[in-house]
């Protein structure tokens, strides 16, 4: 008996919701079409406000569900479960675009909203808002194949049709009719487009249970194939690991707990792809039977690992944001690893299956809720990590120096800012640490993790102040490090002006121990000299926007004005001199960078 035959027969299929509805492809292209071409406007805007965000993921998710669970009886239950999941993800992008900097993590925040979606869509199919712990497991796990096999197909439909658009743009662009270039480039027709050819087959899928059950059956048979050499392959890692002890895994902690989650992710597809939804479409095959325990078994142990790899990254270097939501990921998937061996072990060999599918129920609905509450702002990771790090320094555990300042800047929200204003108070190295990276008013990208003239010094091969014999003032190493001038390789030329409130910075590329002194008078050879100023305003050193007109020279002339200025350079002949706006000169020559 064919798949689909089995599906048909089974109360799920002789609901509402999965029955023929004739309407069904027109309703859903109109609201497809029109959710699209809503995002597209909404979207297309220059700068995307909170409103715009909101509006677009609510238009955008509230037509997803509705392609899934609209019904021809019950259809306003569907509808308001639609609109509601549109209004509740419309909140959490406005939540997470208004949030801007001052959360830590909201993009993180959305994909939880996403994952809660993923998950409440299958539940309502299935009707658990209603049977609660009495759902079927074979009514949830067909939707969740089935919405699956139908969205893919959708989605590869909508790709045919921009293929079959494009191609007939190109056709009737040979005899000079222009029409269909003029509508993909209209505002607005790219939104509406996919979104009717996405709601359109969709339809036409949700209408085919036939086909949706033969569709389900070959990825399920595929998947099956694929959980032997999978199973193979991560017991033989298992058992590698455990023989070394762990230790290249412990090595590797930078990329170890993706990678072990994404394995434990892939044992759970697959191990349920053997499993199906009740013992009598389960395979009768050894060998796979053998292969889902292995990776059903396996999860547990992957995300143990995964914990540890974690645990190791985070007494290192302490929390962040990123880091506690991994945390969240280890715990979802452990407690799934958990529940699948207190599954095979009450099971045994005979109904360890059946135990398998009742813990994807009961997870699935628990992970519903917990996605759902990480999505709203209840709980602030950006302080919890910034207050642990703030302890760990306290604490002796990080020197000052190792301390990543500029993520309590940057990466922790206004939690860390605060943080960060109160170490800046602090005397001591600490308070000028923290001070400078308070200072900064764009996020430095290099990895070094102190902001001081040490990094300069490692940097560059030297650092010279003009006059002869001056020092840099307090505070200007600091902006020059901000701001990048002097991150090339060479020597860091700083050239005080008399006024001691303004400073000439040239990061001088030219000066290195591996080239040749004439190199630097070489029209041929751009070997990079990088000039800005600098100004004390408030007691604090910032660099002086600017602007270099463009000028052509001949190749004689360039090497003359290259000449005149590696003299000046090397002689400390560097200033702000007059203009119609102020100028930096090197020697007698304006270099053209003007600035108020």
């Amino acid at each position: 008996m064919a798949e689909g035959e089995v599906i048909a027969e089974t109360p799920s299929a002789q609901e509402p919701m999965l029955a023929d509805w004739p309407e069904r492809p027109w309703l859903l292209a109109g609201l497809g079409g029109l959710a699209g071409l809503i995002v597209h406007l909404l979207l297309d805007a220059n700068e995307p406000s909170p409103a715009r965000a909101a509006l677009a993921a609510a238009a955008f998710f509230s037509f997803a569900a509705a392609s899934f669970v609209l019904r021809p009886k019950r259809w306003s239950e569907a509808a308001v479960f639609a609109v509601l999941l549109g209004l509740v993800m419309g909140g959490i992008a406005w939540l997470a675009v208004d949030s801007g900097d001052h959360v830590a993590g909201e993009e993180f925040a959305f994909a939880a909203g996403v994952f809660f979606s993923l998950l409440a869509v299958p539940l309502f199919q299935a009707d658990f808002h209603r049977k609660r712990w009495a759902t079927p497991y074979r009514e949830t796990h067909f939707h969740v194949w089935t919405d699956a096999v139908s969205a893919a197909g959708a989605l590869a439909f909508v790709l045919l049709s921009w293929l079959l658009l494009w191609l007939l743009r190109a056709l009737f662009s040979l005899i000079g009719i222009e029409l269909i270039e003029d509508l993909i480039e209209t505002t607005g027709f790219v939104g509406l487009f996919c979104g009717a050819t996405y709601g359109a087959a969709m339809g036409v899928l949700r209408n085919q249970l036939n086909v949706l059950g033969t569709l389900q059956r070959v990825v399920l048979v595929v998947f099956s194939l694929l959980a032997v050499p999978f199973g193979f392959a991560i017991a033989v890692f298992l058992v590698f690991l455990l023989l070394s002890g762990g230790s290249a895994l412990w090595d590797a902690t930078d990329s170890a707990t993706p990678v072990l989650l994404t394995c434990a992710l892939g044992c759970f597809v697959l191990a349920n792809a053997v499993v199906r939804d009740d013992d009598e479409a389960r395979s009768d095959n050894v060998v796979m039977q053998a292969a889902a325990m292995i990776l059903a078994a396996s999860i547990f142990p992957l995300t143990v690992f995964a914990a540890i790899s974690m645990g190791i990254r985070i007494d290192q270097h302490g929390l962040s944001p990123e880091r506690l939501w991994a945390l969240v990921a280890i715990a979802i998937a452990t407690a799934y690893g958990l529940s699948y061996w207190v599954g095979l072990a009450r099971g045994r060999m005979a109904g360890w299956a059946e135990y398998l599918r009742r813990a994807n129920l009961h997870l699935a609905a628990a992970s519903c809720v917990v996605a759902l509450v990480l999505a709203l702002p209840l709980i602030d990771f950006g302080g919890i990590s910034a207050r642990q790090q703030m302890a760990r320094l306290d604490a002796g555990e990080v020197a000052p120096e190792d301390f990543d300042f500029r993520a309590l800047r940057w990466d922790f929200g206004d939690a860390g800012r605060d943080v960060l204003a109160e170490l800046a108070e602090r005397d001591g190295e600490i308070g000028e640490l923290a001070l400078a990276a308070q200072r900064q008013s764009e996020r430095p990208y290099w990895y070094d993790e102190a902001v001081t003239e040490e990094y300069l010094d490692e940097t560059t091969d030297d650092i010279v102040v003009y006059p002869a014999g001056s020092t840099a003032p307090d505070g200007l190493l600091d902006a020059i490090d901000n701001d990048s001038v002097c991150w090339i390789e060479g020597t860091c030329r700083i050239y005080l002006q008399d006024d001691g409130r303004t400073a000439v910075v040239l990061g001088d590329e030219c000066d290195t121990g591996y080239r040749d002194e004439d190199d630097a008078t070489d029209p041929s050879i751009d070997c990079g000299i990088n000039v800005e100023a600098f100004e004390l305003v408030n007691r604090s050193w910032r660099r002086i926007p600017n602007s270099q007109p463009s000028r052509t020279m001949t190749t004689e002339d360039q090497r003359a004005a290259l000449e005149r200025e590696r003299q000046a350079i090397e002689s400390g002949d560097v200033s702000i001199g007059p203009s119609q706006r102020r100028t930096i000169y090197i020697g007698d020559k304006p270099t053209g960078r003007q600035f108020d």
